[in-house]
């Protein structure tokens, strides 16, 4: 894992401390994705939560409670919850399916709630969204979330996660005080260089060489010869099928990122 992508720190409320109510059932697996999408409750929330953590449990064992006994769900469908306190709930959890993102959507971003509402707290304080940004950390470190940051609406119908929340993301999901989520470091591994890598007709160059050499270091069979044709274009959906992101064996940002940040197994 490359050093940059090790989270410093997460207050996590594991699920046994939050009471959580066992699944119905076992999860489906879910090894990477293309990112994260952010959440909000939907309702109300009191904003006395910002002072009572208590109020902050009570309430995401209440959504569980929604989404088991409501839904219907095996789980509450979230992966994880930030709360006022920069602490953050375990829901599903890294490697397992969410619930939240809506139908087919599920399997494509993992899903991350700030306890805001659509009254009430709807202004995210900024133990929240510290707490966002550690559980994207987290989910990238130990279960493979790609680097989009989106919110709940972008590819569903609705207004989560709230105007306030959705501005934060569409800025790039900033730590307060901080800088948005960056692209990796370029001294950290190659900086995509900005043209798509795609047959045909062949393409040659260094950073085709470049690609092909990180896709053979990850166990690809492939001639690293600087020249992108059908075999390095199979291999290209093939990585992007591992990684879930769309299989059109076109090397972009995000399969480039992907190829030198997933973990290497």
């Amino acid at each position: 894992m490359p050093p940059w992508r090790k989270f410093v720190a997460i207050d996590l409320v594991s699920r046994s401390a939050w009471g959580a109510r066992a699944p119905r059932g076992s999860y489906s697996t879910l090894t990477s994705t293309k990112g994260v999408k952010v959440h909000y409750t939907g309702g109300r929330v009191d904003p006395g939560i910002v002072n009572d953590h208590a109020k902050c449990v009570a309430v995401v064992k209440s959504i569980q409670n929604q989404h088991m006994d409501g839904n219907g769900w095996m789980d509450i469908g979230y992966s994880m919850v930030a709360c006022p306190h920069r602490k953050v709930f375990v829901g599903r959890g890294p490697k397992h399916l969410p619930a939240a993102n809506g139908p087919g959507l599920n399997s494509g971003h993992y899903a991350v709630l700030g306890l805001v509402g659509n009254s009430g707290l709807v202004k995210p304080p900024d133990g929240m969204l510290h707490g966002i940004v550690d559980a994207i950390e987290y989910l990238r470190a130990q279960g493979g979330a790609g680097r989009e940051i989106k919110g709940h609406r972008d590819g569903y119908a609705t207004e989560c996660p709230g105007a306030e929340l959705y501005a934060w993301v569409k800025k790039g999901a900033p730590r307060p005080g901080g800088t948005p989520d960056p692209e990796p470091p370029g001294e950290r591994y190659p900086k995509w260089p900005g043209r798509l890598l795609k047959y045909p007709p062949v393409m040659r160059g260094d950073d085709v060489r470049t690609w092909q050499g990180q896709m053979d270091k990850r166990g690809w069979t492939i001639d690293v010869d600087g020249a992108y044709g059908e075999q390095s274009r199979q291999v290209c959906i093939g990585f992007q099928q591992q990684q879930g992101l769309d299989d059109d064996g076109v090397v972009g940002r995000l399969t480039w990122n992907a190829a030198f940040e997933a973990p290497i197994t």
